[in-house]
């Protein structure tokens, strides 16, 4: 293990403000730029990260945009299988896979909610350059990487489509013109089983080199379900990636990436019932089960996610100038049953199947001189989404009030069709005004048409009540209460953005940026009666940060303060409506939100064997205006969702030399989180109260770098805390935790040859 070149992250744990204000300070103090010959003689440094959060390689140092970058390295030594497992290395991030396989994504309190594909993420996630388009099929599970980027803050000049809140940028590794590769097996509780493996090398000398890497991953639930007497919530998935990289000359190379993956567990994830429920067979209220990894649910026997991809990047380099093509098609396929009233009672079934495809391009034009740098594009994306949704429900019932439930079966299909249409142009440019100043000017002109063709159907009485039957005689006149609409519209959005950065000295950038994010607007998709619209969402970011590589390369301290005023932000919410008693699943422009915040993130040698590894996120503010029910104005009484007001992570990390044996490293960690709303709501009883979790890393390498032994324990006190919540209180009168996960450990071993 070369000293040089390894990573060790540590996050602190202990809310104020003030400390970062001090640090940034300090970065820009001179007395912290004066080094002595000692520390010049220091053996271990922190590498140069670099990055391409802003198109072009950069050193992390150097880029004036909140980025957090973690290498295939760092990823391994974390045992990061998914990208949920990301939200501890990073300030301000809130990641977790969602009630229907979605991902949850949330960035300085910016992001989506909402599972269903009518609307769109607000923090884009990004695979080899290709934007994913829906929330399924986006929580990937992290194979053969080269790095992660999370970059916090709207980045539509650059990334475009439904970047926000930000943007996680997936970065797959290349093939590579020397013949190596690995091969990794791992064991675990809960039955969990791992196997990955890749492969590289030259196919033709100095012209054509390929790889290919497949992990399958499997393990038994969570949750144990009374009602089948098995387990809840398990996982089999297989995931790979094939490339191809021509270089037929020097200056031209063609990449192709190839993926694919299956996720085919035996059972959905239910939720665990927080409240009781009334039962409409035994004529009582259920009680609640104290055990929030027991459920008891009849309707959770499917679920299914394919994914597959393929990307051809063309770059050709002349002299100061790069040219570059990305074109991707993807295809996304999910089939899932749902229990969301949490009992063996069939009161609210929801099925969900989703297909849908994506065709992007994307040319780009990237300039480099030594004062002037572009990045400027071309962009257009086309997805077509089909789905077919809905509830079986015979059970189901209305509350008159005083204790009386009317039974009201609700067995129903709503068939949708949707094709979103996007084009952009967009440029970005930095001059060197001087030798330490550098102003970036940027823009995006962003054109989306949303075309929605959406039919509601019910069958109850019919005798049919599955989703396959209903599938089958939709819109045939077996049905009754048919209902439907086609609209369509199109949203046009001006994005721009301008950077300010001062290389105060060789160790220390400062800068301040202004940024506008945008996300399209669309239509309620879980209506058939009549086209509800939504308008798009604007956020105005001001940011100002620091960013320093100290004391002959022994300190690096990252900072940021931001500012963001959020508008028109499109929010999900259950309601029943007041004349008919009917429930109602709405999703419109609830009002405007300010935000504030701070972000640090500190990697320090504290001798040749011990670093330190910190992140620290502070997120401030609310609602200035939320409309709810009736049309009440109710932002005093609501909190932003996913916004912890502090979060963050501190580790330390030891390295031992064992000699002829190898290297052995030690790394323990606490991250926490402090109270988390869950639900639009703001329902106190889904929040999760503030909490920390632990974490211990034994990693162990052989001399010649070959065999590698990793040890790991994730929630080590086995803490029990809710990620997301579901608020059904306006009917059928439950409200739904998901927990994440318990304690888990395992070992992993791994051998590569070169």
């Amino acid at each position: 293990m070369k000293l040089q070149q390894q990573k060790y992250r540590l996050k602190l744990c202990q809310p104020a403000i003030l400390p970062l204000a001090v640090l940034t300070a300090l970065t820009a103090s001179p007395i912290l730029a004066d080094e002595t010959d000692a520390e010049k003689e220091k053996a271990r440094v922190i590498e140069v990260i670099e990055v391409t959060a802003t198109r072009q390689t950069e050193n992390l140092q150097r880029v004036p945009i909140a980025v957090t970058a973690l290498s295939g390295a760092e990823l391994e030594q974390y045992q990061i299988q998914n990208l949920g497992q990301l939200e501890a290395l990073v300030p301000n991030l809130n990641l977790h896979v969602g009630d229907a396989a979605n991902a949850v994504v949330y960035i300085r309190g910016v992001g989506q909610l909402d599972s269903i594909s009518f609307n769109d993420p607000g923090v884009g996630i990004y695979l080899d350059d290709v934007y994913l388009g829906r929330v399924q099929g986006a929580f990937l599970d992290v194979v053969d990487p080269q790095q992660i980027e999370i970059l916090r803050g709207p980045q539509g000049t650059l990334y475009g489509r439904n970047t926000i809140g930000g943007a996680v940028k997936f970065t797959s590794a290349r093939p590579s013109e020397t013949t190596e590769g690995y091969v990794s097996v791992l064991a675990g509780n809960y039955q969990q089983r791992g196997v990955k493996a890749s492969l590289t090398g030259p196919l033709i000398d100095e012209q054509l080199a390929g790889r290919f890497a497949i992990a399958k991953s499997s393990r038994d639930g969570f949750s144990f379900n009374q009602y089948t007497g098995k387990n809840d919530y398990d996982k089999d998935s297989l995931t790979w990636r094939g490339s191809l990289l021509f270089t037929p000359v020097s200056e031209f190379t063609a990449y192709l990436v190839l993926d694919g993956s299956n996720q085919n567990p035996d059972y959905s994830r239910t939720p665990h019932r927080e409240t009781p429920i009334y039962s409409l067979p035994s004529g009582d209220f259920l009680p609640v089960g104290e055990d929030p990894f027991v459920v008891n649910a009849n309707f959770n026997d499917r679920e299914e996610l394919r994914t597959k991809g393929v990307a051809l990047t063309l770059d050709y380099q002349l002299q100061q100038s790069t040219l570059k093509s990305i074109t991707a098609y993807r295809e996304m396929n999910y089939r899932t049953h749902l229990d969301l009233d949490g009992t063996p009672d069939a009161s609210f079934g929801i099925y969900s199947y989703e297909d849908q495809d994506q065709l992007s391009q994307e040319l780009q034009w990237l300039y480099r001189s030594e004062s002037l740098s572009l990045v400027s594009g071309l962009f257009y994306f086309r997805e077509n989404s089909w789905s077919l949704g809905g509830a079986i429900a015979p059970d189901f019932f209305v509350p008159l009030g005083n204790g009386v439930f009317f039974p009201f079966p609700v067995i129903s299909a709503g068939l949708r069709d949707q094709t979103n249409t996007s084009y952009a142009v967009y440029s970005n440019m930095s001059w060197q005004l001087s030798e330490p100043l550098s102003i970036t000017l940027g823009a995006r002109w962003t054109s989306e048409k949303k075309q929605v063709s959406n039919r509601g159907e019910e069958f109850a009485g019919t005798g049919i009540d599955t989703p396959q039957g209903m599938q089958a005689v939709f819109g045939t006149g077996i049905g009754h209460s048919l209902t439907g609409y086609d609209a369509s519209q199109r949203w046009n959005d001006f994005s721009p953005r301008a950077v300010l950065n001062y290389q105060y000295s060789s160790q220390t950038m400062l800068y301040s940026s202004v940024s506008k994010g945008f996300k399209s607007g669309g239509f309620n998709g879980r209506l058939t009666s009549f086209a509800q619209p939504y308008d798009p969402e604007t956020l105005w970011s001001y940011e100002a940060g620091a960013k320093s590589l100290l004391l002959n390369q022994q300190l690096r301290l990252n900072t940021a303060f931001f500012y963001n005023d959020y508008k028109n932000f499109q929010l999900s919410r259950f309601s029943i409506d007041p004349d008919t008693g009917a429930f109602l699943s709405l999703f419109e422009n609830a009002g405007k939100a300010t935000t504030y915040g701070a972000e640090l993130e500190l990697q320090a040698l504290l001798t040749d064997s011990l670093t330190l590894n910190m992140n620290l996120g502070y997120l401030n503010g609310g609602y200035d205006k939320l409309i709810g029910d009736f049309e009440q104005e109710v932002s005093d009484e609501r909190e932003l969702v996913n916004a912890p007001r502090w979060n963050g992570r501190l580790g330390l990390d030891y390295w031992f030399d064992l000699g002829s044996r190898g290297t052995l490293s030690v790394n323990a960690g606490g991250s926490f989180k402090s109270k988390t709303y869950l639900t639009v709501s703001s329902s106190d009883l889904l929040a999760q109260p503030g909490f920390t979790l632990y974490d211990l890393y034994v990693n162990w390498q052989s001399q010649d770098e070959r065999w590698q032994l990793n040890l790991f324990g994730k929630n080590l006190t086995d803490k029990r805390y809710r990620q997301h919540g579901f608020d059904l209180s306006a009917s059928p009168g439950v409200q739904l935790g998901y927990y994440g996960d318990p304690r888990t450990y395992g070992l992993q071993l791994t051998y590569r040859y070169f």
